[in-house]
């Protein structure tokens, strides 16, 4: 008996290492011959841990599962029995291309892998001229998956075109943002892929040394791709002789002491150098003058795992799905106060009302929802209203949201936006790297300011949309400059949680 059962960090968080427990237990107890696979998750968190049992060359799932349900699960007589896990309704309405081996395999067996695609991009790559894989990759639409939406096949050129000694490729795995876990379920479910993109983007730019930034909390994570990166470099994936082409790539994991302001590309840079976690100036940008002063290439991990497919399937194939200038799939992580929360791929377009009233089954609380804050904790709440929003770069901005990460926090009635709003100032002021007056000392302002409107301060209202206004403008990266945008939303959609004052009560 063959059965999959996820080492993802979210399922050994509920409870999978005492479910594999359990199963070979009973199965030593009865003398039932199993093999158990680890594999990465599917992506439906509300059913794990997920066991898989293969029947007839078919995947059927039980889940969630608890130990208590193992001698149900291997006489098939379990009530958390599911059905064939690829026809569930959540499976059979992605489209799964950065995601299509997440769950399925054993996420440090090259060979199963390659058995389903994996290394097909990077040996067509090998074939490739260096512009002609710059020139596929910007065919393709893909644009930055870590939140900017910059076009990839753009700061690959750049990187090209610089004349160094050296060029670097650098992997921003340093997934900070809450309600967001993407990155760490390919690392964790299928590294390979992101090595394989790395290694592609290393022959487009002439790079020949690539760096992952990972977050000291993902201890899962770090461990895998260290594994992945070492049985890559002993099969001739990496190093000097890249499956046996006489091209040079190799890769290292460096560990981040877990600053969300590294997620920013520049204080990552200085953190990866060995420096505090500051924000740089710019220009001149990374492109140019990035690690140790060297032309590098800063991409998000969801970026580089993708490019595998885009390589293996053709530019147009990627481009072929999405919407506008959102070109290609969006793996959105549902998360927050929803029924069904988990990671969903699908083509750009979906709306945010399919997303949060059908896929994730509305609220858990059973109440109704109140906002949805799109794109981590510098994301706008998107009100009800604008649900019939579809989901793309332009698309959101144009209802004053911001894709981001495309993680999606959800929130009922029952939530207060006065204090979401402060929540977002704090966040900033204890986050800041201080390098910027706007970020370091605005947000701190913010707080006080929204204290008084709190305590029925009216007049301070405009005074706080004017401080959001300096902190976008004036400051020096994206955390101090997009903290105004779930202030500011949270003002805009929901004043009437702004009006609840001493003042008001009184």
């Amino acid at each position: 008996m063959k059965l999959y059962i996820p080492l993802d960090s979210a399922a050994k968080a509920l409870g999978a290492e005492q479910v594999v427990d359990a199963i070979r237990r009973e199965a030593g107890a009865r003398g039932i011959e199993i093999e158990i696979i680890r594999t990465g998750t599917r992506g439906m968190i509300w059913l794990e841990p997920l066991v898989e049992v293969e029947l007839d060359g078919v995947r059927h799932g039980f889940g969630p599962a608890e130990p208590s349900d193992v001698a149900g699960i291997l006489d098939g007589s379990s009530d958390k029995a599911l059905g064939p896990v690829e026809d569930l309704d959540w499976m059979a309405r992605q489209t799964r291309l950065t995601f299509a081996r997440c769950g399925v395999i054993d996420p440090l067996d090259l060979t199963d892998y390659e058995v389903h695609g994996g290394l097909t991009g990077l040996r067509r790559a090998l074939n490739m001229t260096a512009p002609e894989i710059v020139t596929e990759v910007t065919d393709s639409g893909l644009r930055g998956r870590g939140g900017a939406g910059f076009p990839t096949g753009i700061k690959w050129k750049t990187v090209m075109e610089a004349e160094a000694p050296q060029k670097y490729i650098v992997c921003n795995a340093d997934e900070g943002d809450s309600g967001t876990f993407a990155d760490r379920m390919i690392m964790e479910g299928d590294p390979f892929t992101l090595i394989e993109g790395m290694a592609i983007a290393g022959l487009g730019v002439g790079a020949t040394q690539g760096y992952v930034y990972l977050r000291s909390e993902y201890p899962d994570a770090i461990a895998v791709m260290t594994q992945a990166i070492r049985i890559a470099r002993a099969k001739g994936v990496l190093g000097g002789d890249i499956l046996g082409s006489g091209r040079a790539f190799d890769i290292e994991v460096r560990v981040g002491a877990g600053a969300y302001v590294c997620g920013e590309e520049t204080s990552l840079l200085n953190s990866l150098e060995g420096k505090r976690g500051v924000v740089r100036a710019k220009p001149p940008l990374p492109a140019l003058e990035g690690f140790l002063g060297r032309p590098t290439v800063v991409n998000n991990v969801i970026s580089l795992a993708t490019v595998p497919v885009i390589f293996e399937k053709g530019a147009k194939h990627y481009a072929d799905f999405g919407l506008g200038r959102s070109r290609g799939t969006v793996t959105l992580q549902i998360a927050g106060n929803v029924a069904r929360g988990g990671l969903f791929e699908t083509a750009f377009g979906i709306t945010l009302g399919e997303v949060v009233n059908d896929l994730a089954g509305g609220t858990r609380s059973g109440r109704p929802v109140k906002a949805v804050q799109v794109g981590g904790p510098l994301g706008a709440y998107i009100p009800v209203s604008h649900f019939d929003a579809p989901l793309g770069y332009e698309e959101l901005d144009a209802k004053g949201g911001l894709l981001g990460h495309a993680g999606l926090t959800v929130f009922d009635d029952s939530a207060d936006m006065l204090k979401m709003a402060r929540f977002a100032m704090e966040f900033c002021a204890v986050e800041s790297c201080g390098k910027c007056t706007p970020c370091r000392i605005g947000s701190v302002r913010g707080v006080e300011t929204i204290d008084r409107i709190a305590d029925g301060d009216a007049a301070a209202i405009p005074l706080l949309t004017d401080l959001c206004e300096t902190m976008t403008d004036g400051s020096l990266c994206a955390l101090g400059g997009l903290t105004p945008y779930p202030v500011m939303s949270a003002l805009t959609h929901f004043p009437d949680d702004f009006a609840t004052s001493k003042e008001a009560a009184e």
